[in-house]
């Protein structure tokens, strides 16, 4: 796509840069072209609620010696049998690594991510979808029988490239981004118009003290938001990165950055128990967990190995293994597992089934960082009363222009007072004062 019309741009003053940031599908039509989705730089998405809310997103490509993270490509199985398995497939393939391997065998990737999660094209689907990790339709017994014996360094680098580091990163925004996004805000901007104005007619202490009470709106709105990004960040932070012992298919127990784990990686649970980096599932031994981090409640709950349909008699069928169905063996992220215990001389061991944002710790993250847009019948309303209010201006704004036009009034006085009418008849205090009843509001809720 190109940048903004610059015409445009000049000719209205800035309002449509300003209109093209409040309206990411005119700003996508603007500036981009119509091109088939397979070939496409830049995708627009709408949501399916009620709100049918924009977003638009950069694809990106990245080179990888398959498409598909649970299937190992023929020519990385031929490198681990000849005893090859470092870099394989790095974050993305620098140019020294692109010359070890056949141009004809790497593959292009193309990828988007949107709100934390990642976005994978399709070839069969002809479309763009999130990739699952072992929760999806995959066999127990396949958990048991494939997954369980974990995985070479070569194979892990590969999936690396799909899943991502295993972490849950909430980024706090710069104050100078956070202030912008404020600021932006069509309130905002309507505010600065009339400000404008009455500078032009010579209303300084009204103006003065409109520009005073948005300023400290939108400190303590920037304050408040900020410190609420903090908070998350170091909740989420705390034992977010920690040591993992890893039972690996050609070389035994060896420890790990948590950060590195992918799915189809074997945690050995210590004795002494460990706080969970990621989602697992149980397929050696039990565990006595603490849930009060997801669940709220205190009580810890055992979790017992996986069922394997076939060697125990008493499993049920062979199922689809899904961390919500089979919670009973799912150790999930963020939880506590205070004690382990094992009847035999095995290890107590976990296949990591999700990781990351794909988590259900994760997902919490996501939900609290992107909510959904709330429609409460306060907003609703209070949309309607300005809309009847510019309705009101409009008509005011026609009658003093007839009306001046007619009375011969200068060119001048005609458009001040004219637009004078309009920003007094929408009460240009209105967000401060929304800005302020919100955060008292907050503030009160703190102490119930």
């Amino acid at each position: 796509g190109a940048s903004a019309p610059a015409g445009g741009v000049l000719c209205t003053g800035g309002l449509l840069l300003l209109l093209l940031y409040w309206m990411p599908e005119w700003r996508v039509k603007a500036t981009c072209t119509r091109a088939p989705l397979r070939g496409c730089q830049v995708v627009l998405l709408r949501t399916t609620d009620e709100f049918h809310s924009w977003f638009c997103a950069k694809v990106r490509i990245v080179l990888s010696l398959g498409c598909s993270p649970l299937q190992s490509p023929a020519l990385m199985a031929e490198k681990l049998t000849n005893g090859v398995s470092d870099h394989l497939c790095p974050d993305a393939f620098e140019e020294n690594e692109r010359s070890r391997f056949p141009q004809g065998h790497l593959q292009e990737i193309r990828h988007f991510t949107h709100h934390s999660v990642k976005y994978f094209w399709d070839e069969v689907a002809q479309n763009f979808g999130s990739i699952k990790g072992l929760d999806g339709s995959i066999p127990c017994s396949a958990i048991h029988k494939e997954h369980s014996a974990g995985l070479a360094k070569g194979i892990r680098d590969y999936r690396r490239l799909f899943y991502g580091v295993n972490e849950i990163a909430v980024k706090v925004p710069s104050v100078f981004k956070l202030l912008i996004k404020e600021v932006l805000n069509p309130f905002y901007v309507f505010q600065l118009f009339s400000v404008i104005l009455w500078g032009t007619d010579e209303y300084y202490y009204y103006a003065l003290a409109i520009v005073v009470m948005s300023l400290v709106s939108v400190a303590s709105s920037l304050y408040t938001i900020r410190k609420q990004y903090m908070m998350l960040h170091d909740m989420v932070a705390a034992h977010s990165i920690m040591r993992v012992s890893v039972s690996t298919a050609d070389q035994g127990v060896e420890e790990l950055l948590s950060t590195d784990l992918v799915p189809g990686d074997v945690i050995v649970i210590p004795l002494n128990g460990m706080i969970m980096p990621c989602d697992a599932v149980l397929v050696t031994g039990t565990c006595i967990v603490n849930e009060s981090m997801l669940t709220g409640e205190s009580v810890p709950v055992t979790k017992t190995n996986l069922p394997n349909p076939t060697e125990d008699p008493k499993a049920p069928e062979d199922e689809a293994y899904s961390p919500e169905v089979h919670r009973r063996h799912t150790l999930f992220c963020g939880t506590t597992v205070i004690q382990t215990r094992f009847y035999t001389s095995e290890l107590v061991k976990a296949v990591v089934v999700r990781t990351g944002f794909s988590t259900s710790k994760g997902q919490l993250v996501r939900s609290i960082l992107y909510p959904k847009p709330t429609d409460f019948k306060l907003y609703r309303d209070a949309y309607m009363f300005l809309l009847f209010l510019v309705g009101v201006a409009g008509v005011g704004f026609l009658y003093t222009v007839v009306n001046s036009i007619l009375h011969k009034v200068p060119a001048k006085i005609i458009i001040i007072e004219s637009l004078d009418i309009i920003t007094i008849t929408v009460p240009p205090a209105l967000p401060a004062a929304m800005t302020a009843g919100i955060v008292y509001a907050q503030r009160r809720l703190k102490k119930v």
